[in-house]
């Protein structure tokens, strides 16, 4: 293989019809640019979308009551029910497989644009949230100054932790809000903490920076809920599949309200450890369909240089039976064949790959150099092992591209190659 006149052969042939093999070349190159464009997108999308979903805890899911649809133990159907802060204790005590319990409740809404949060001559409309110290675990985000705690709850402070957009409408841009004051709905509040959130992808009830979080307990005395729990946010220990704990805790929350076992509708549900893996599902169906497109692409290119082996060898008749003659093995003339093949093949191959890497890598220092903020597409890449995988395949695929044009060099009789027209 590393003989030096065999390469020399290879050379000249090559040199001979720089025009056919360019463009012979431009097929592989073309497919394996195109692979490692479309890794690299696929890569920077998911990136993207990950991103957005921040450290949010995945094995989690949320329930909340709705309106009933089967009578049970002499009730109606069409009733109305809620959570009550019993059940939260409840809910620890009788199902230990949950990791946090957090729950919820809103204010009114401020979805209509009334401003119900004033602050000296600055006014805004914001969504207000009764929350637990756990919330903070389920879904994390930045802090300045603190979150709200089991203080908080059990005095029922008048404190508030505020969205950064709600910084940006109520305080001056150099202004420091921790220890400020703000109202809501007429009552004064403390501001304990600004949050900027780590997802952008997951909402409930609003966007997370245009929110302000004050205690469960505040919540229900401020707005007269007495002890109404509008919401579970539920995270599962990690060796536990949230969908199953989910279907247990409706159960135990169905028997406790007197909720008709059979009746699907009492309760509303989401389930985020679902919808993770259906998203995993679909990035590895692209990942799959990205490899099919592109190995099919660079296929093309192969059975090209293929059919301009094939070409070469009919072109070489003549010079192959010579070989034939003075002493040259079939085996010689295949790995002469399939060596220029692997060689053609790996070259092209490997500009594309160094040409995909360079424009994946091009995109990404842009979108950091220019700080371009986009939930769907960030960091777009290239795994090494991805490059290393494509770069063997390319080999694999010169290879068999030469097969049959050594094939067909080495049937052909040494008598009849000679007889042939130079």
């Amino acid at each position: 293989m590393f003989n030096r006149d065999n390469w020399q052969e290879i050379f000249q042939t090559l040199k001979k019809n720089k025009i056919r093999t360019l463009l012979t070349a431009f097929g592989v190159f073309w497919g394996i640019f195109m692979l490692i464009i479309m890794l690299g997108s696929g890569a920077g999308l998911e990136n993207g979308v990950s991103s957005g979903m921040g450290n949010f805890a995945t094995n989690s899911f949320f329930v909340w009551t709705q309106r009933t649809t089967i009578p049970y133990k002499g009730l109606p159907r069409g009733r109305f029910f809620n959570f009550r802060n019993d059940d939260i204790d409840a809910l620890k005590k009788n199902i230990p497989e949950i990791k946090y319990i957090a729950p919820k409740i809103s204010g009114w809404s401020a979805g209509d644009g009334t401003n119900n949060t004033i602050r000296k001559n600055k006014t805004g409309a914001f969504t207000i949230k009764g929350e637990y110290p756990e919330w903070s675990k389920v879904d994390p985000m930045e802090i300045q100054g603190r979150f709200i705690n089991k203080i908080d709850l059990d005095r029922q402070r008048k404190v508030a932790v505020i969205g950064t957009r709600v910084k940006e409408v109520l305080f001056e841009a150099d202004e420091d809000p921790i220890g400020e004051s703000i109202q809501i709905q007429g009552i004064y509040f403390k501001v304990v903490g600004v949050f900027k959130p780590l997802n952008t992808q997951i909402n409930f009830g609003g966007e997370k920076e245009q929110s302000i979080y004050i205690p469960l307990s505040t919540l229900q005395k401020t707005y007269n809920y007495g002890d109404i729990v509008g919401w579970f946010s539920i995270t599962v220990d990690d060796e536990y599949y949230a969908p199953d704990i989910e279907k247990e805790t409706i159960k135990f929350l169905a028997s406790r309200h007197s909720i008709h076992p059979d009746d699907n509708e009492a309760f509303g549900h989401f389930n985020l450890a679902e919808e993770f893996e259906q998203m995993n599902g679909l990035f590895n169906g692209i990942s799959g369909l990205i490899w099919i497109v592109g190995i099919g692409t660079l296929l093309a290119g192969v059975i090209g240089i293929s059919n301009i082996m094939l070409v070469i060898v009919k072109e070489r008749t003549k010079e192959i039976g010579i070989k034939r003659a003075i002493g040259a093995t079939p085996w010689q003339i295949i790995v002469q064949i399939i060596t220029e093949s692997v060689f053609l093949t790996t070259i092209s191959g490997y500009m594309g790959l160094v040409a995909g890497v360079g424009i994946i890598e091009g995109v990404n220092y842009a979108l950091t150099k220019f700080q371009v903020e986009n939930d769907m597409f960030k960091n777009p890449e290239v795994d090494f092992n991805t490059a290393i995988i494509a770069l063997i395949i390319l080999i694999f695929a010169g290879a068999m591209a030469g097969i049959i044009p050594a094939n067909r060099a080495v049937s052909i009789k040494p008598v009849d190659a000679l007889r042939a027209e130079g």
